[in-house]
């Protein structure tokens, strides 16, 4: 049994150390080969490497006309924009070059010119390594090589198709800005430097994946993002080594604090308005090609709990959706556990009448309520999921129907309770109300095992489940910052905007955790009202406006 069990162990370490032979083996394969003055030389490496590649394009043509110079520019078909590769590539270079002009050597004089008289377009790299250039082309630029120069260009011409910016449909809003992230990363840059005007806000970009080559940029607001969380995520980024990053998810998977926890430590957005406000607050966004969401970290608990639209609509407003939310948390967590523990342990909590009721109802239902919860619930989830996964056009109506019919066919049938139904239905309509999809979900997969406690210790089971939670939401960190600030520990200054959110004119202070290196935001109590915000300066207690038994005041003009 002993050999048998180390010929298994033994087997399973060489498996776990293969792969990192493999990456091993990939990272010689690709050793930095300088380029060849010899251009020839140059084209017969590169179509080697990209042997069997049909949209690879090898333009061979003359460079000037009285010293002609031979040259070619490689590119792949679909990602450059043709009209930058015809018009201010190939005609500046063969109709528009006359390189008869001064002694030009065939290396930095001949790629000083080309590059600074002869191509109109706006940045032109250079590099003398080929695997480098290889990467550009792969990624959308064109390689220029001229024969005698060791050095290559690369003029910027990417331009392959892409999504249009639009609404972004997983975080609606009634009032607030319609335009979101898309897949293609300048564009995403861009939407956040349109609405954060200052130098200040810095992009650092690198690459991660063996294979895919992903551009990755770290965004944040230096001055106001704490440099010991702009480093993390630096280090955390660069100790990344994979073979491909295809989406955002990838990198929260692999940079979170606690990748055991059912709980996002990382918040997940696709609209530019929620980055853009949690850089000003001294988060750190992350922002990966090819996805329309980007990463904001560190991230609380209570911030799931917030939406977009809740710094676009007046403060009273927003004071009774955010309490609406928290109590539908609630709801979504515990309602069917109660009721399970009611129903089956505590009868004697209910008043007389609707005990009767209750018990009535569940008289020819041959389960207990443990079970018939978890059918119920397992039930909505397929539903859930169906309707997700369905088309648009039918998903809904996939979903709602079979709601409706094994809702009712179920009652009928005897096999579940009307009160079950209602008290399922309540949940997941509860559920819902959560903004993000990520802590949404983990509530309604955090509602089984509370349901199992129930179902065997009761009340004391549910207190058990609640205890071991909080426990662990107050060990959680997202990059050193505690889960569950300003709660835990306590920030009276940052409760502003948690599970309330007072006037804009009173949240003069960024939070305390987070936004450490620049905390004052606005004016102290910048209040509105008439005789106010004619300056910036802070008022004392009794000048105009600094005192409400202050003495008369002008009219606003």
């Amino acid at each position: 049994m002993y050999p048998r069990l180390w010929k298994k162990f033994t087997s399973l370490a060489r498996y776990m150390k293969k792969p990192l032979e493999t990456q091993e083996i990939r990272k010689e394969n690709e050793v930095e080969q300088p380029i060849s003055p010899n251009l020839d030389n140059n084209i017969s490496m590169l179509k080697d490497l990209f042997q069997n590649c049909s949209d690879v394009v090898f333009r061979e043509f003359t460079l000037g006309t009285r010293k002609p110079v031979r040259a070619t520019l490689v590119y792949i078909d679909g990602l450059c924009e043709a009209d930058k590769i015809n018009q201010h590539i190939l005609k500046s270079l063969m109709l528009e070059a006359d390189l008869s002009t001064g002694n030009l050597s065939l290396d930095k004089s001949l790629i000083q010119t080309v590059r600074k008289r002869l191509l109109t377009i706006g940045d032109v790299k250079t590099t003398k390594m080929l695997q480098k250039i290889v990467t550009y082309i792969l990624s959308g630029d064109p390689g220029l090589f001229l024969d005698g120069c060791a050095t290559a260009l690369i003029p910027n011409a990417r331009g392959w198709e892409s999504r249009g910016v639009s609404e972004p449909e997983s975080e609606t809003v009634v009032r607030g800005p319609r335009d979101g992230f898309t897949e293609n990363l300048r564009t995403n840059a861009t939407l956040l430097r349109r609405r954060i005007k200052t130098t200040r806000l810095k992009f650092e970009a690198m690459e991660i994946g063996l294979l895919t080559k992903t551009v990755v940029n770290i965004a944040y607001i230096q001055g106001i993002a704490n440099e010991k969380v702009v480093e993390e995520v630096r280090n955390r980024l660069q100790r990344i080594d994979v073979d491909s990053i295809l989406e955002s998810g990838y990198i929260e998977e692999l940079i979170e604090d606690s990748p055991f926890s059912i709980f996002p430590q990382i918040n997940a957005t696709e609209r530019p308005d929620r980055v853009v406000s949690g850089l000003l607050e001294g988060q750190v966004a992350i922002l990966v090609d090819n996805t329309p969401f980007g990463l904001l970290a560190p991230v609380t608990f209570p911030q799931f709990l917030q939406a977009a639209e809740d710094y676009y609509l007046r403060y009273p407003l927003v004071l009774f959706m955010r309490l609406l939310r928290f109590v539908s948390l609630n709801i979504s967590l515990l309602l069917p556990s109660v009721y399970i523990a009611v129903t089956t342990y505590h009868q004697e909590m209910l008043p007389t009448p609707l005990l009767i009721s209750i018990a009535a109802a569940r008289e020819g239902v041959p389960f207990p309520a443990l079970v018939e919860a978890l059918a119920m619930e397992f039930t909505f989830e397929i539903l859930k999921e169906a309707g997700v996964r369905l088309p648009r056009q039918v998903g809904q109506a996939v979903s709602i129907v079979g709601a409706l019919v094994i809702g009712d066919a179920a009652v009928t049938a005897g096999l579940v309770s009307p009160a079950m139904v209602i008290v399922v239905s309540l949940t997941a309509i509860s559920s819902f109300t959560i903004p993000n999809y990520t802590g949404s979900t983990t509530i309604r997969l955090l509602r089984f095992p509370i349901m199992l406690l129930a179902g065997t210790l009761g009340f004391y089971g549910i207190m058990v489940a609640l205890m071991a939670l909080l426990i662990h939401l107050c060990s959680l960190r997202s990059f050193g910052v505690p889960y569950l600030s300003p709660l835990a520990p306590l920030s009276l200054r940052d409760l502003k905007d948690t599970f309330i959110r007072v006037p804009w004119w009173a949240m003069f202070t960024r939070p305390r955790l987070i936004g450490t290196r620049e905390p004052a935001r606005q004016d102290y109590i910048s209040r509105p009202g008439p005789g106010r915000g004619k300056t910036r300066t802070k008022p004392t207690p009794y000048s105009e406006g600094g005192h409400r038994n202050a003495g008369p005041r002008e009219d606003f003009q």
